[in-house]
């Protein structure tokens, strides 16, 4: 790629150029960012030292209770720490998002910046010196002083901004509260950043009461940088590709082991060498670096899943046990229970929307102009219809009601979710049962509410959310994504106090603590987990971590029955979960794990017909191997060393290669394996018995797939386990039967 050096020979004059530049890319790779025309932008790319020219996109942002579920306790009466308090220190996990509220043991980057006198990023008096390979460094900017606010827990904290206010302008702080520094106003960095490495800090107070407990990330002792890469618009997290190529530049060169960043765009998705996502991963992936992305929150429908390449790992998100029921009492004496997050008892006369609103459509056009003073209003989601919980709240203030009752499909609604309007959720029949008690009742009935309590264990978990991004993968249906699924809904972390927790004009409240949903929740999750296992197995590659992650990962819930999907009934399969759930304390020591190489994903990037040129622009430094032979343009991968399984098309008998190695705590131990076979199919492996008799010693073996019955085009899922006894190693299976007219001809 032609450097920026060179940059100025293309344009009117030096200064020309020097003013058009945005940023110079020198360490994932050698190239730049710049105001360019589609006319200059086309020449450029005709030029032979230029291997790509693609247009800057924008992208948007996708505790005290997920971390016990998973595992990873920190109050206990055990003689060695628990995991979260023994690895980390070593580590520096990275956060891209919209900055931080300050006060991490690994380093993490959080885009969205951080609010940097929480709790969650305070460096602890044990704390040790930072790692000697740290490169970075503390920008100072806007209320944020790096001599005050860094420290040996936030190691570093960085802004970028020239390509977001290239594309929308400049900021108005105005319209849109910002801080031209790495300090976090969203608070979206600020509470991913402390559900990845924030400290341990107890007998929080949660959210005005409710999620009481012990506050920490996933690796409580891990250093944070911070990489504020989005920023507010129009109450929105929105993320600029030349400022995030700039940031995953800057990360490479700073020195971080894990990367964690919740934001995408939806389908269509680009290809790989047009996506500032993809090519920093990659480069971030070629020099050891993890990364970890969020599905998106475009579910439940199939085939909506973002951020895709196989050098990264994609989260789908989903529920933990804890619930705050809340009763919802009638006259004293008919009482229900719902779930809010409700801090102090409300009384009020009880309405149907029908008084209030047109059709009884809980909407803000529809409202008739009377005030529902001291009121509390019963809403349908099936009136309208109303799509969304925050269109019948808005409606309930314009009417100045005093607390909302929703009733909707149990499958969509977020419980843990906080409202503008006291808002308790119901499900139809409850919604239902109320109405007819109205419709009975000889007066205005009055109505009691909560206050909510905080209850855990009670709740069947985990299931996934019904936002949460399915697959299949629609630019490599033979890779499965999302590759795993963590906790995700109602969690609990930092937040900025001068931020309201709804964002909303009109909220004035302060908090420390808010609750969020989404997969930009599960995210920071896995890199926690990542970060732990970084710092446990300072050997491992990326590649050996997801797979450590996958392989061990469970799919049944606390009632030992399929994880359920969230926006349906039914059970998952692959496309809603991955490999199933995260299992921190089972990844530590994972026996077998699924390695891959960069020449791997060049052969990939072959197989789907991409260009010698085209893989170029992501490689950091091609060698001669990366040329596609002519018998490789759009192949399959089903061969690629994946802990999953894919077969995109299985039309006759098909068979495929797996190479696994032994990381486990004994060099000599034996595997036999077990199969679930997918319906239809009949699945042979061999061998059936791996004999290993050293540690990092290799083992392949053979699947073979042979359609049995006939299919004009469906999805049938399975398992394979590896077990030594002491580990199961299980990769999940997705076959893909179109074999009707290839069965009935031979």
């Amino acid at each position: 790629m032609i450097s920026s050096m060179n940059f100025w020979r293309f344009r009117c004059s030096k200064d020309d150029a020097e003013q058009s530049m945005l940023y110079s890319y020198n360490n994932g790779f050698l190239g730049f960012s710049a105001k360019l025309n589609s006319t200059q932008a086309a020449s450029l790319a005709k030029l032979n030292q230029v291997i790509t020219v693609f247009k800057s996109k924008s992208l948007k942002l996708h505790t005290t209770r997920s971390w016990d579920f998973l595992g990873l306790a920190v109050d206990n009466a055990r003689r060695t720490p628990p995991p979260q308090l023994a690895y980390g220190s070593d580590i520096v996990v990275g956060i891209f998002d919209t900055g931080l509220f300050i006060s991490l043991k690994l380093l993490l980057l959080s885009i969205l910046g951080i609010w940097p006198e929480s709790e969650s990023f305070r460096e602890t008096p044990e704390a040790k010196p930072i790692p000697s390979s740290w490169n970075g460094k503390c920008v100072g900017g806007e209320d944020f002083d790096p001599s005050v606010h860094c420290n040996r827990k936030l190691i570093g904290a960085r802004f970028y901004l020239r390509g977001f206010e290239e594309t929308y302008g400049t900021i108005d702080f105005t319209r849109d509260p910002e801080y031209r520094s790495p300090r976090d106003y969203l608070g979206h960095g600020t509470h991913t950043a402390s559900t990845a490495v924030g400290s341990v800090v107890r007998n929080v107070s949660g959210f005005f009461g409710l999620g009481r407990g012990t506050a920490r990330g996933g690796a409580p002792l891990a250093r944070l940088a911070v990489f504020k890469t989005c920023w507010g618009k129009d109450l929105e997290g929105v993320c600029t590709e030349a400022d995030i190529l700039a940031a995953f530049d800057d990360a490479i060169h700073d020195g971080v082991h894990v990367i964690s960043a919740s934001f995408g765009y939806s389908p269509p998705l680009s290809p790989f060498f047009e996506s500032s996502a993809d090519i920093g991963a990659f480069h971030a992936a070629e020099r050891g670096i993890s990364v970890v992305f969020s599905t998106g929150n475009d579910g439940p429908d199939p085939g909506v899943v973002q951020n895709v390449a196989p050098w990264a790992v994609s989260v789908a998100a989903s529920t933990v046990d804890r619930s705050f029921p809340t009763r919802i009492v009638i006259d004293g004496s008919f009482t229900l229970t719902g779930q809010s997050l409700i801090s102090q008892e409300i009384t009020g006369t009880l309405a149907l929307a029908t008084t209030y609103f047109n059709g009884g459509v809980c909407k803000w056009e529809n409202w008739m102009k009377k005030l529902a003073n001291e009121t509390i209003i019963l809403c349908f989601s099936t009136l309208g219809p109303v799509q969304f919980i925050e269109e019948a709240q808005a409606a309930a203030i314009r009417a100045n009601a005093l607390a909302l009752i929703f009733a909707a499909s149990p499958t969509r609604q977020l419980a843990e979710e906080v409202d503008m309007i006291p808002t308790v959720r119901v499900d139809i029949l409850h919604g239902t049962r109320i109405r007819n008690y109205l419709a009975r009742s000889p007066t205005v009935p009055m109505v009691k509410i909560g206050p909510s309590k905080t209850v855990i264990g009670e709740t069947t978990a985990p299931s996934v959310a019904y936002f949460s991004s399915r697959g299949p993968s629609s630019l490599s249906p033979d890779i499965l994504k999302p590759d795993i699924t963590a906790p995700g809904i109602g969690i609990l972390a930092a937040w900025p106090p001068r931020t309201p927790p709804t964002l909303l004009p009109g909220d004035h409240r302060s908090i420390e603590w808010n609750f969020q949903s989404g997969t930009s929740m599960s995210c920071p999750h896995v890199a926690g987990v990542m970060a732990l296992l970084q710092s446990a197995h300072p050997d491992w590659s990326p590649s050996a971590i997801r797979s450590a992650i996958m392989t061990t990962a469970y799919t049944r819930d606390t009632s030992y029955d399929l994880i359920l999907s969230g926006g349906s009934m039914k059970s998952t399969d692959p496309f809603d979960i991955g490999a199933g759930h995260i299992n921190p304390l089972k990844a530590m020591d994972p026996g077998l794990v699924y390695n891959t190489r960069t020449d791997d994903y060049v052969l990939f990037m072959c197989n789907i017909g991409y260009t010698d040129q085209e893989i170029k622009s992501m490689v950091l430094h091609p060698e001669p191997s990366t040329t596609c032979l002519p018998s490789h343009s759009y192949r399959t991968n089903a061969d690629f060393n994946y802990p999953s399984i894919t077969i995109p098309s299985l039309r006759l008998t098909r068979t495929i290669k797996r190479t696994v190695s032994n990381v486990g705590p004994n060099k000599n131990t034996v595997y036999f394996v077990d199969i679930i076979r997918p319906v239809g199919v009949e699945v042979l492996i061999w061998p059936r018995i791996l004999v290993f008799s050293k540690c990092q010693q290799e083992h392949s073996y053979y699947v073979t797939f042979k359609p049995t019955e006939i299919f004009s085009g469906r999805y049938v899922f399975g398992e394979i386990m590896w077990t030594n006894g002491l580990h199961r190693v299980r990769s999940p299976v997705v076959v893909f039967l179109s074999n009707a007219g290839f069965l009935a001809s031979s």
